[in-house]
């Protein structure tokens, strides 16, 4: 009985040790070599893998970046890193650092409590994902705002947070880095990247609402109604759909204040830096 364990712990270690062979022989013949500035540029990056450049996480992104050519690694940028790190990228790669221009997540929606008052009782799951199939929203709106936080929770910088008077989410543009999560995640696709602006300074048509005119505005009284006065004022402003855009390469410094004017629901907003207020 003792020869028969002898025998078979013998094979089954003679198994082994011929396995560990043929495996290491496989993993030096199938190796592949990385750049070494592949991982010298991973080191310089934030780590936070939230797929704003594009990439499937830092380690790609830095793939990317070796691999590119000095025109291709032009239009690369890691919008959490920003600048600096993207500095130090081009000097680790030998190429000119390019200026990246800073953006923001803005929110398309103005459906405030008091701009959009509940209409309805929502009593399922705290998703908006979810809510969105099986309800037009509390305030009826089959565009705007659920007010259910997907967004809040999908952001991992702890830029965005309801507000408890308005309803409706809020970015802080001190922590915003458009790592795009809170685009990604919003089933109404109610936010968008865009440029930061010269002095904070942004122009955009808050509203969604594809609804007609009076249907809009019943819902909500900030609703762009596709009155068409804002193209009047500038000729580069889109109105499709019942639904006027405002082209985030449109001055806000020049045409801002008479965009906001001219709109008689209040459905474009203006922002600017120096009072951190929408008009």
């Amino acid at each position: 009985m003792d020869q028969v364990i002898l025998i078979s712990m013998a094979v089954l270690g003679g198994i082994a040790l011929i396995s560990a062979i043929i495996l290491y022989m496989a993993s030096k013949k199938f190796s592949v070599s990385e750049d070494a500035r592949i991982l010298e540029i991973d080191a310089v990056l934030p780590q936070a893998n939230c797929g704003g450049c594009g990439k499937a996480g830092c380690h790609d992104f830095a793939a990317s970046c070796v691999s590119a050519s000095e025109k291709e690694f032009c239009k690369l940028n890691c919008p959490v890193g920003g600048q600096s790190v993207m500095n130090k990228i081009a000097s680790i790669l030998g190429y000119a650092a390019v200026k990246q221009e800073r953006t923001v997540s803005v929110l398309r929606c103005n459906g405030t409590c008091e701009n959009a008052p509940a209409k309805i009782m929502y009593d399922g799951v705290s998703s908006c994902r979810i809510a969105n199939h099986i309800s037009s929203g509390l305030s009826g709106c089959p565009n705007g705002c659920l007010r259910l936080g997907d967004c809040v929770k999908a952001c991992p910088f702890d830029a965005l947070h309801i507000d408890k008077k308005t309803g409706i989410p809020v970015v802080d543009e001190s922590k915003c880095t458009s790592c795009g999560a809170c685009v990604r995640i919003c089933p109404r696709q109610l936010f968008e990247i865009r440029p930061y602006g010269s002095n904070g300074q942004r122009v955009y048509v808050a509203c969604r609402n594809t609804q007609k005119g009076a249907l809009a505005r019943k819902n909500c009284k900030a609703a762009c109604i596709a009155c068409g006065k804002c193209s009047k004022i500038c000729s580069d402003i889109s109105i499709d759909n019942n639904l006027s855009y405002i082209p985030s390469t449109i001055d806000a410094s020049q045409y801002g204040e008479d965009l906001v004017k001219s709109c008689p629901t209040g459905a474009i907003v203006l922002t600017t830096e120096n009072t951190n207020e929408q008009y």
